[in-house]
């Protein structure tokens, strides 16, 4: 059982204009994450998430994984996932927005449902997930599908999906 994160959505970016109801989906999809991951969270730690642009996210990920091009989501966990009950942050989270506009476009999705589905993810990777082996991507994929049909949003893998083939999702070290 997992308390609940206060979520920080901080939009550096006007783009995310476009995306009225961003922070209140961002929170939705942040928190059934997180409840329905099975890793414990100290109640009211904060979770950052930073709505950024592409040349923003390039930056950041030009700093902190050597590759100078924008990707869609990147993940810092601030605790390892057994610590996070004692942590007062469960990490940052920041996603492009063009990134995801075009990737959204590509893969036939709403803007919407692909934000909500790169949350979820962030999200998981801050919880300890990944996906370096199939197995672990199989469990990843399988926990995301099952939060994103609780939030209303179609399998992002499965035949309605387009797939995740563009999603970076990497967690990364501070």
């Amino acid at each position: 059982m997992s308390a609940s994160p206060l979520i920080d959505v901080v939009i550096e970016s006007p783009l995310w204009q476009a995306l009225r109801d961003a922070e209140a989906l961002a929170g939705r999809a942040a928190l059934a994450a997180v409840a329905a991951s099975g890793v414990a969270v100290m109640d009211g730690a904060e979770l950052s998430l930073m709505l950024a642009d592409d040349a923003a996210v390039q930056e950041l990920n030009r700093t902190w994984r050597g590759k100078d091009k924008p990707t869609n989501v990147l993940s810092w966990p601030a605790a390892d996932p057994d610590d996070l009950v004692r942590s007062p942050h469960c990490g940052d989270i920041a996603v492009a927005y063009e990134t995801l506009v075009r990737e959204a476009a590509d893969e036939g999705k709403t803007v919407a449902d692909h934000f909500t589905h790169l949350v979820v993810h962030g999200v998981l990777h801050l919880l300890g997930y990944d996906h370096e082996t199939d197995d672990e991507a199989e469990e990843m994929e399988t926990l995301e599908t099952d939060v994103l049909a609780g939030l209303g949003v179609a399998d992002p893998y499965g035949p309605d999906g387009a797939g995740m083939s563009n999603v970076a999702g990497e967690a990364l070290e501070r």
